[in-house]
């Protein structure tokens, strides 16, 4: 049984977080606090649940991301440039963890997926902005199309240290945030922005764990029933959102998000 819940969630969690470059961490630490009790037979305290998500996010990220390689999709120069401070920020967050109490955790974890799920929900409607950058890109995909986009050095690698900071604090990808803001501030193509989003998240992941492994926050044997279905549905969703708009999915993932994140909160404010 516990097996089978280590799979599922790690599968379910992959797939979801490849196909629009979330990570899966936003849905494997709900699921390992709420749902560990169950399966698992313990607690799983906070901590240890953002911990093992981070781990578990290298193996995600890093299948993906061969998937994305393949198809070409990755902008490598972009993506460097923004782990220069997305990794240090990642770093911060994952320290800063052992100083947050359950109650606090859940109220502000509650509030970050309601602001998810509020941009995938916009992210189907709103449309790039059409800002001058100071640094303009061109890339072409592996269908031949070249595309256009640009960004400005300050503002990228802030971003970067914000959306890394809450990867390491949160034990998530951070893509939810990366991917709105290159698509709609420095007009990357969605498919580009997802593919190197991932990039950036296997990168974070790394430097994050790191820190977790020595404040003692990693489950190494969660971690082993997480990654390999991790590693099959990081594949799996890269290879369904080469092929499909997954719009369907992206529904069940921004109701989920409410659902599970109104839950948070309450027991955030009850706690």
């Amino acid at each position: 049984m516990v097996l089978l819940f280590y799979t599922a969630v790690g599968l379910v969690a992959a797939v979801f977080g490849s196909l629009v470059g979330l990570g899966g961490g936003i849905i494997i630490v709900p699921a390992l606090v709420y749902l560990g009790p169950l399966f698992v037979g313990k607690e799983i305290p906070v901590a240890i649940a953002v911990g093992t998500s981070l781990a578990v996010l290298i193996f995600t990220a890093l299948s993906s991301t061969l998937a994305f390689i393949k198809q070409r999709s990755v902008d490598f120069r972009s993506a460097l440039l923004f782990f220069l401070t997305s990794g240090p920020g990642s770093l911060l967050g994952a320290y800063i963890t052992q100083f947050v109490d359950t109650r606090s955790f859940q109220l502000y974890f509650g509030f970050f997926m309601l602001l998810m799920a509020a941009l995938l929900i916009a992210k189907g409607y709103l449309k790039p902005l059409k800002l001058r950058w100071s640094i303009t890109r061109t890339y072409t995909d592996a269908s031949g199309t070249t595309h256009t986009y640009g960004y400005s050095l300050i503002p990228a690698l802030a971003i970067g240290l914000i959306v890394g900071f809450i990867s390491g604090l949160f034990g998530i990808g951070g893509g939810s945030l990366f991917v709105p803001a290159m698509v709609l501030l420095f007009g990357y193509p969605p498919h580009v922005a997802t593919a190197t989003s991932m990039f950036v998240i296997f990168l974070s992941a790394i430097a994050g764990t790191a820190m977790h492994l020595r404040l003692g926050e990693v489950d190494l044997w969660m971690v082993l029933g997480l990654a390999p279905s991790a590693l099959i549905g990081g594949w799996l969703g890269a290879r369904i959102a080469g092929k499909l708009s997954g719009n369907r999915l992206l529904w069940v993932l921004r109701i989920t998000f409410v659902i599970v994140a109104l839950r948070m909160i309450w027991e955030g404010l009850s706690g």
